[in-house]
């Protein structure tokens, strides 16, 4: 019984092996996950890239982002397909790259031209500097200022 009971488990586990992914997992990426290198390279020709950052506002305030980019969350992107420009190689932003390779998997399932994807704390880990995105104080309300 413990001979068979092994032998399920290691078939069971050669099975999702060659599949590419782990029990309960999402399958992996297919986009190029960028080098701090990599991406320095490419933001050095800012008129060839566009940035979509897929992360929510306050990851990006609580870890930085990049200067310029454009923000649509991962939630969002299919339903934003529309008005994002084909005529830039895109580079896909998250924490690690998780998020950010399937974002890049699903523009380039849709005909847009994808150099890869970073993740902004990888880069940071690696040297990079992040922009670190400070909200402005909250202002009094309007009645407030009428008063004053």
């Amino acid at each position: 019984m413990k001979r068979l009971m092994l032998l399920m488990l290691l078939v069971t586990t050669a099975v999702f092996a060659q599949q590419g992914a782990a029990p309960g997992k999402a399958p992996r990426s297919q986009a190029k996950v960028l080098t701090r290198a990599d991406f320095d390279a490419l933001i050095a020709k800012p008129e060839q890239i566009l940035i979509i950052d897929v992360r929510r506002p306050d990851e990006v305030t609580a870890n930085g982002g990049f200067p310029i980019y454009l923000s649509i969350q991962a939630k969002d992107l299919e339903q934003s397909l529309a008005w994002i420009p084909k005529d830039r190689a895109i580079i896909t932003v998250s924490n690690h790259a998780a998020r950010g390779g399937i974002a890049a998997d699903l523009l380039t399932k849709n005909g847009f031209k994808v150099a890869g994807t970073i993740g902004a704390q990888t880069y940071e880990q690696e040297g990079g500097k992040l922009t670190k995105i400070v909200p402005p104080p909250p202002q009094a309300p309007i009645s407030e200022k009428k008063e004053n």
